[in-house]
């Protein structure tokens, strides 16, 4: 992984290819290359780092301007160290190739590529072994397409790839497995990309690629063929995302973009969901018929995606009195997981192409369950394989840390928690109408004035720049949410965080807990407040700097916090939204002030396609 592009037209294909490149540099990556067609071949560029790396690169070996057609990547190390050897493309004198995915047998078809076939490698990835696979056949057969289909029925593993051959200048051939990959047309040339964006500049017109596919694209035409060179026809769709939505406009990051954009897509996201009758879902395929057949909720997801499931548990299981489990997903297909014909098995995803829990769907659809998909990405692997969609219409998030995605797909758990409530009778058809209500014409107005408190959480997040440890805790709600936190603060700010039931401390935890060490204590439940006072004392006891969340008009708070942020009140069951925006701009500002790079840490990717 992690982007690819390619294009063939009447334009220059470097600066497309670069163009291309840049919009997917969201997506994270540690390398970035090209392959364009020059007078005398093929001609690769590459360079480890930043893409401005490969771009002085261009500058200097003068890339012909004649290039009308070539592929480009940023690449996320799977195999082999980040360097220029291991960057993409990968080539030979006769092929150059760009590969999403992880070939699993590479090992056993590497070394019958030297051993029987006499290649030489010169880097360390999996990718190289399927560039001398494609050249062995395509010599063999004189056919790239042939070439294609022999590699392919020797390849175990994901991929998406790009590739081209040196006989054929005016072509770029695509074909995938488990990884995304798209074609795009438009009047001046077309395109292949991993993601939208990555030719949202140039159109919104594009084909969704299926398992074993194979494209073939040139700058008149795209075509779609199987393996067995058979012709498919296929629907031309039309992106809803528009340029200015996956651009940063007048803020400095993505993320902090992300954030403000949260009120409008939560209302986005409930609204059509919501009726005076209080919550529909039959959108998304589920009628009450099909709700009520479900004795059990099985929700599967990785990172934030499942601290969104673990909202969705406590909700449920409090206003539906439905058993729900959160599994991860990594961990839940080779657990052999106990599934029954009436479980619901709910598939959370920002992408809908999360390898992991990609796979999960897939052996739960084998088992007999019911599946829900909840994503961000319409025509995404996620959403075409599920019985069921439930949109959550974020638009674009090209930030790598997750934020408005992570409020949209708890405002759609409160969905499911009142809908399954309604059904079963658990909660008066008065109370879901108000909380339906307040969830849809109240919330969005919340946490937007959360937002505009910017400026105060900032200056608390100056409190934490030179930390080394931060511990959250939290009860209930507060919990699943600090998790979601601590995950927020280190993965961008590279700060070493842990999340903690604070009913747990005294098991072992709180031995963690020296003078001046950072504590973010939530503490929104009533149930649980004095209990949370009691544990915050137990910590500030043994010299901590408590970082106190909690609603207006709470008491007690001035004698266990050094700093304290109060929510205003509403339902408890919504408080994770307000305290959510609270937690993502701080961990936005420590990272500011830190240095770091807020829309691209180091080694993380915006989409997960491998396992």
């Amino acid at each position: 992984m992690c982007g690819i592009i390619g294009y063939c037209g009447n334009e220059e294909a470097t600066n497309i290819l670069v163009e291309g490149l840049s919009a997917l540099e969201y997506r994270g990556y540690d390398s970035s290359g090209i392959a364009v067609f020059n007078k005398s071949g093929i001609e690769v560029i590459k360079a480890v780092g930043k893409l401005e790396n490969m771009k002085k690169l261009l500058e200097k070996r003068e890339v012909v301007a004649a290039a009308h057609c070539g592929i480009g990547h940023t690449r996320w190390a799977t195999h082999g160290k980040p360097s220029d050897a291991n960057a993409h493309p990968h080539s030979t004198d006769l092929v150059s190739l760009v590969h999403n995915g992880i070939i699993e047998n590479y090992a056993e078809l590497k070394e019958k590529l030297i051993a029987v076939d006499g290649y030489e490698f010169l880097s360390e990835t999996d990718t190289e072994v399927a560039a001398k696979l494609f050249d062995k056949y395509y010599r063999i057969s004189g056919d790239p397409f042939r070439a294609i289909a022999l590699a392919l029925n020797e390849i175990r593993g994901s991929y998406a790839f790009g590739i081209i051959f040196k006989d054929y200048p005016d072509t770029v051939f695509a074909t995938r497995k488990d990884s995304p990959l798209i074609c795009a047309t438009h009047k001046d040339g077309n395109f292949i990309a991993s993601d939208i964006p990555a030719v949202l500049r140039r159109t919104n017109q594009y084909y969704m690629m299926e398992q074993g596919e194979v494209a073939v694209v040139t700058k008149d035409k795209i075509e779609f063929f199987d393996l067995f060179h058979n012709p498919i026809e296929k629907e031309l769709k039309i992106a809803d995302w528009d340029l200015e939505a996956a651009e940063k406009g007048n803020f400095d990051h993505f993320m902090i973009k992300e954030i403000h954009e949260e009120p409008t897509v939560i209302r986005r996201t409930v609204s059509p969901r919501v009726t005076e009758n209080g919550v529909d879902l039959k959108i998304a395929g589920l009628t009450d018929d099909i709700l009520d057949s479900f004795r059990r909720i099985i929700f599967v997801a990785c990172g934030t995606a499942m601290h969104a499931g673990m909202i969705g548990k406590t909700v449920i299981e409090q206003m539906a009195r439905i058993s729900v489990n959160v599994e991860i997903a990594s961990e839940f297909r080779y657990a052999d997981p106990v599934l029954y014909p009436d479980d619901l098995v709910v598939i959370i995803s920002q992408s809908g192409e999360t390898a992991d829990t990609l796979a999960a769907l897939r052996l739960a659809k084998e088992k007999g369950c019911k599946t829900l998909a909840v994503v961000n990405v319409v025509g995404s692997s996620i959403s075409r394989e599920a019985d069921y969609v439930l949109y959550t219409w974020a638009g674009p998030e090209i930030a790598v840390a997750s934020t408005k995605a992570y409020s949209v797909q708890v405002s759609s758990m409160y969905l499911l928690a009142l809908k399954f409530a309604q059904i079963k009778g658990t909660v008066a058809q008065s109370e879901i109408l108000r909380l339906s209500d307040l969830l849809l014409n109240k919330m969005p107005e919340l946490v937007g004035g959360i937002i505009e408190r910017c400026p105060e959480i900032k200056n608390i997040s100056a409190e934490l720049m030179e930390a080394e440890d931060v511990f959250f805790i939290g009860r209930g709600l507060d919990y699943s949410l600090s998790m979601e936190g601590s995950l927020k603060l280190k993965e961008i700010s590279y700060i070493h965080s842990e999340a903690y039931a604070a009913g747990e401390l005294k098991h072992g935890t709180i031995s963690l807990i020296t003078d001046g060490v950072p504590v973010i204590a939530l503490a929104t439940n009533d149930a649980c407040y004095e209990k949370m006072i009691s544990n915050i004392k137990e910590v500030k006891a043994r010299g901590a700097k408590v970082f106190l969340i909690c609603k207006e008009g709470a008491l007690g708070y001035e004698e266990v916090s050094d700093f304290c942020f109060m929510l205003p009140r509403t339902d408890e069951k919504f408080m994770p939204l307000l305290a959510v925006a609270v937690l993502q701009i701080f961990a936005y500002y420590v990272s500011l002030l830190r240095g770091c790079d807020v829309d691209k840490p180091r080694n993380l990717a915006k989409s997960v396609t491998v396992e």
